[in-house]
């Protein structure tokens, strides 16, 4: 039986697992909301369906293996809104289901360490959204659920360099503010990890081993790109929008042991130094 992914919301994470296991001889289907979006998808080898639209029945009855990226809201899962009694009433036919997570749910810990026992207790909307979707998800009976909570993703297209060269990036100062962060290369890995060791009920934080400050980040970029450092702005002083200030309404420092023990990865990138390294030699 050829193994086959269903993707919902198959964006920037799932367009990385697929380029992984398609080369393998998987069949990938991935859902998009637009026919523009899903003939990109189609020259990929992905198998677009549109989503909500298409019917999708025919693609849950072949998959042997669901993930499911879509982001919640304040309604709840889109993906259990619009087919969840289809994949109830399934959910014992799947190998493996996946959900992206975020580290979000853990809240604010002042720059103090958590990991996969640590309670949830998010501080913001999009958190507490995440961890009601978590909730959700983890109700199904039978379901073979994973659920991985991924650090700030970067990668090829999503990385510093383009705001240094353009004099844009700021480096905001807040006394104690550290993020985890990932290569989109490394999630695809621990995906694909996962897959091979299926482990029904594990949550997994998906980050490197460096969390740091997000002005360092900056300052690296900038001294790879050989140009000025952006000047230093106070957090409390600073402008921003309001989605801007919510991103640094939590400190942490994420552990990322489970995903090396449990499953074996070691990262391509295990710092954001690697990382941006690796984006300067092939932005795209």
């Amino acid at each position: 039986m050829t193994k086959t992914l269903l993707s919902f919301g198959h964006g920037y994470s799932a367009k990385a697992l697929s380029a992984l296991l398609i080369p393998q001889g998987w069949r990938v289907i991935g859902t998009t909301r637009s026919a523009d979006k899903a003939e990109a998808l189609r020259a990929t080898g992905v198998e677009p369906l549109i989503f909500p639209g298409d019917d999708v029945d025919a693609a849950m009855d072949a998959a042997t293996h669901v993930l499911i990226s879509a982001g919640p809201d304040a309604d709840g899962d889109p993906v259990l809104r619009a087919v969840g009694d289809q994949i109830r009433a399934r959910a014992g036919r799947f190998d493996w289901v996946g959900y992206l997570s975020t580290t979000g749910v853990y809240g604010d810990h002042g720059g103090g360490w958590v990991d996969e026992e640590t309670p949830l207790v998010p501080s913001t909307r999009r958190g507490q959204w995440r961890r009601d979707a978590e909730a959700a998800w983890a109700a199904i009976p039978d379901l073979p659920l994973h659920i991985f909570r991924l650090a700030g993703i970067y990668g090829p297209g999503r990385g510093p360099f383009a705001k240094v060269r353009a004099g844009t990036a700021r480096r905001i100062i807040k006394p104690n503010q550290v993020f985890s962060r990932i290569h989109v290369e490394d999630i695809a890995q621990v995906l694909a990890a996962s897959i091979a060791r299926p482990a029904p009920g594990t949550a997994y934080n998906v980050c490197d081993n460096d969390p740091a400050p997000p002005e360092d980040v900056i300052e690296h970029a900038a001294h790879l790109l050989g140009l000025p450092i952006p000047p230093a702005e106070d957090f409390e002083t600073a402008e921003m929008t309001p989605m801007a200030r919510s991103f640094y309404a939590e400190s942490k420092r994420v552990r990322n042991n489970r995903i090396k023990d449990a499953l074996g990865v070691e990262l391509i990138y295990p710092s954001y130094k690697e990382g941006l390294a690796a984006l300067l030699r092939h932005p795209e």
